[in-house]
């Protein structure tokens, strides 16, 4: 899954330690999100969009992605 956490993170002057102590995970989960590598939790996505200001739906691409799932799963 695509996410705009980097974007996000980089805006905000956040390291990825930083990031991942104030949603309480380790900054390996952060990496890995932002190499779309592992998807969050809806918990871990609702903590991290209310750091940034924003929503779920925007933080995930969630458009974007259900466009993309979609079309690899012939359902559009």
């Amino acid at each position: 899954m695509k996410t705009r956490v980097r974007e996000y993170r980089r805006a905000a002057g956040l390291t990825q330690q930083e990031l991942a102590d104030a949603v309480y995970i380790s900054s390996r989960t952060i990496i890995s999100i932002e190499k779309g590598q592992y998807n969050p939790s809806l918990m871990l996505a609702y903590r991290m969009a209310r750091v940034f200001g924003t929503t779920v739906e925007d933080l995930c691409q969630l458009e974007e992605n259900k466009r993309i799932d979609d079309e690899e799963n012939g359902y559009a």
